[in-house]
């Protein structure tokens, strides 16, 4: 808009500089044309730089002054800009000149001056400009960085502007939204910081009670009624430790504890260890450096996984640093393959934590995990656990 509006300003302003000499050099020019048609009349000798018929009269003037009229032109008169003025003399042309040499160089250097002064508002507007709005796209960058970052789970992220450090200073809008988020974030942060708490303080509580009953389920007297007893506790036990997992998982306070081990072989101690009738294919081995204990648990929660909501035979491939479980059932349900696990809720029966520990514990020892559908016809799905290579 600037740049537009410096642009107008100059074009009026050397249209109308330029009327204006043009109209005085024109006045002068038919006055001194007055004159000469009067010496002319008279008989005089005509004034020095006017003629009867000159040889350098623009053809288009002379044509004007043969028909009877008076009129000016400006061209070039031997080399200098001159200012024409001729009107009719006995079916000829009488003529003079004005030097239009000041005038042209008058119009010629205000056009430079606008040209210059043009560009450099121009110029000192788009530094201003860009001075201006690259401080504001820069905090603007700034705050979606962290507001991604939040996104991702780290919720210590703030954008901790300094415009909000002090009220006195002025508060623009990139500030109200820093300010905005970072409350957000610490809203958001305290509330899930008092239910990771609440549940583990629930899970830690229930692990008492839940011991005793073990225990006193254990002095029942043989029989249906006592294994559905024993089978329930063994739920809420399993259901209790997995949410102290999870807990200690959102906490963030996890330690790894990272060795070196073959790959192919850790798999197959992980399906012996659960004990189902899974078949382990290695197509390439490889030696990895990641945490024993949580990748077991991994693998081992994505084989009790396959075998509880999909069918046999449930297969785990080893591939490099890529092991795949792929079951024959119904594959994953859409909000899992799209979203990723969510705790309580699940496909079929259970509460769907394990593959929630499954997807906290990869994240722990740096491997991504997915869910899809298997690509071949049989159906089924396909969780494809992706670890770092040594």
């Amino acid at each position: 808009m600037c740049c537009s509006l410096a642009a107008v300003l100059g074009a009026l302003v050397h249209v109308e500089v330029t009327r204006q000499t043009v109209a005085t050099a024109r006045e002068k020019a038919l006055g001194r044309l007055l004159e000469v048609s009067r010496a002319y009349e008279a008989g005089e000798p005509l004034p020095r730089g006017s003629w009867l018929d000159p040889v350098g009269l623009p053809p288009e003037l002379r044509k004007l002054a043969v028909s009877g009229r008076r009129g000016t032109v400006v061209a070039d008169h031997r080399g200098r800009p001159t200012m024409w003025a001729a009107g009719p003399a006995d079916g000829r042309a009488l003529a003079t000149t004005v030097d239009y040499g000041q005038s042209a160089r008058t119009i010629s250097g205000l056009d430079n001056a606008i040209i210059g002064s043009s560009l450099l508002a121009i110029g000192g507007t788009l530094l201003v400009g860009a001075f201006a709005v690259t401080r504001v796209t820069r905090r603007l960058h700034l705050t979606a960085a962290v507001a991604r970052r939040i996104t991702q789970g780290d919720l210590d992220a703030r954008v901790d502007d300094p415009r909000t450090r002090t009220p006195s200073r002025h508060q623009d809008e990139v500030a109200t939204v820093a300010a905005a988020l970072d409350t957000m974030a610490g809203s958001l942060q305290s509330k899930l910081e008092s239910e990771r708490r609440f549940t583990a303080d629930v899970a830690h509580e229930l692990r008492t009670p839940l011991t005793g009953l073990q225990a006193a389920s254990e002095l029942l007297p043989e029989g249906r009624p006592t294994e559905l007893v024993r089978e329930r506790v063994r739920t809420m036990r399993q259901l209790t430790e997995d949410l102290l997992e999870i807990s200690r998982l959102d906490s963030g306070s996890e330690v790894v504890e990272s060795d070196l081990h073959q790959l192919g072989r850790l798999v197959r101690r992980v399906v012996r260890a659960s004990g189902t009738d899974s078949e382990v294919v290695v197509v390439r081995d490889a030696h990895v450096e990641t945490d024993r204990r949580r990748l077991e648990r991994v693998l081992g929660n994505l084989v009790a996984n396959a075998h509880k909501h999909g069918r046999p035979p449930v297969v785990l491939t080893v591939d490099g640093p890529v092991v795949t479980v792929r079951d024959h059932g119904d594959g994953f349900p859409e909000y899992l393959a799209a979203h990723g696990p969510q705790r309580f809720r699940s496909g079929g029966k259970g509460h769907g934590l394990g593959l929630t520990i499954a997807v906290g514990q990869a994240a722990v020892i740096g491997a991504r995990l997915e869910f899809r559908a298997a690509e071949d016809g049989d159906g089924g799905g396909l969780a494809v656990l992706s670890l770092p290579g040594h």
